[in-house]
């Protein structure tokens, strides 16, 4: 073969090989611009309206800096919210000042401030009132047992910002007057533990008999052996709730252990229960509510029916 040819065809070659990587690079360029074209298409149909709503805007953040910035601070915002909400609770304490004496222990020293407000029983009305009294200032608003509990958790502590972080005990309450013979008291703690941001909340409720001056318990208002009846019709609100809207996002069903240990945090009305439950037994600390109302209408199959239940209709 010539020199002229054989140039001619390595020439011819080259030619194509370049010809077949630049076709390749080609495809890659066009995919990669059609790629492009369609998420900023993506973008633009977030940034429009819907809905007759104007500036809606969708902006696209790492899911990892979510979870780090935004989502923090939205519980944060949300816990002290679910905590206010049950401040401003209204209860019928005005209504029922003749009957109740306020008292207020307050203590606040280097280590811990501790603030209760709770009410006693006027004795004036009924001297047998005294045993109601006992019971709250001997075993209820127990100030030496709290110091007690709070020193102790700072020794156990082994950490230096923790021994002097001032933690807080405050115990407020609520009053309701289901009528002449019956008072229902919600007493709400709020703690706030060392290294903790926000305060936990535990409650504590109370039926009192004004007419027996006797406490009722679950076994006075329900019949006996119906908590688990009973637990099925609080999780069929809960899952109602989790329906309803986003309040409840992230809530869970309680469980038969949680109502047996809760049965007797609750408080009565005309015409619902209310029960209480912790931090954390059905709802995460930024979400969803402290206590499920249940109507007394859907309660008739485990109500006690007798005349000494008040809640008889």
């Amino acid at each position: 073969m010539s020199l002229y040819k054989k140039m001619n065809l390595d020439f011819k070659e080259h030619f194509l090989g370049y010809s077949a990587l630049a076709i390749i690079n080609m495809k890659y360029l066009i995919t990669s611009i059609v790629i492009t074209l369609f998420f900023n298409c993506k973008n633009d149909v977030k940034n429009k309206t819907f809905d007759g709503q104007e500036n809606i805007v969708v902006t696209s953040i790492d899911s990892l800096q979510t979870k780090e910035l935004d989502i923090p601070l939205n519980k944060s915002i949300a816990i002290e919210n679910k905590q206010q909400a049950l401040i401003k609770k209204k209860d019928e304490r005005e209504q029922l000042e003749e009957l109740l004496i306020e008292k207020k222990y307050i203590k606040d020293v280097k280590d811990f401030s501790i603030n209760f407000t709770y009410p006693l029983l006027n004795v004036k009305l009924n001297p047998k009132y005294s045993y109601f009294n006992e019971y709250m200032n001997d075993y209820y608003i127990d100030v030496i047992r709290t110091e007690a509990d709070i020193l102790e958790s700072k020794l156990l502590c082994d950490s230096i910002k923790c021994l002097k972080f001032r933690e807080t005990r405050y115990i407020d309450y609520k009053v309701y007057n289901v009528n002449d013979q019956l008072i229902s008291l919600l007493f709400y703690k709020e703690n706030m533990y060392s290294g903790a941001m926000h305060p936990t909340y535990t409650f504590n409720c109370i039926n009192y008999d004004l007419n027996r001056n006797i406490f009722m318990s679950y076994e006075d208002f329900f019949i006996k052996g119906t908590e688990e009846q009973l637990t099925v019709i609080i999780n069929e609100k809960i899952n109602e709730k989790l329906k309803d809207g986003e309040l409840y996002y992230d809530c869970w069903q309680i469980s038969q252990d949680d109502f047996f240990a809760n049965k007797n945090n609750f408080v009565l009305n005309e015409t619902y229960v209310e029960f209480y439950f912790d931090d954390c037994i059905i709802c995460p600390s930024y979400t969803g509510s402290y206590s499920i109302e249940i109507p007394l209408v859907e309660l008739l199959a485990v109500l006690k029916k007798y005349d000494l239940n008040p809640l008889v209709f």
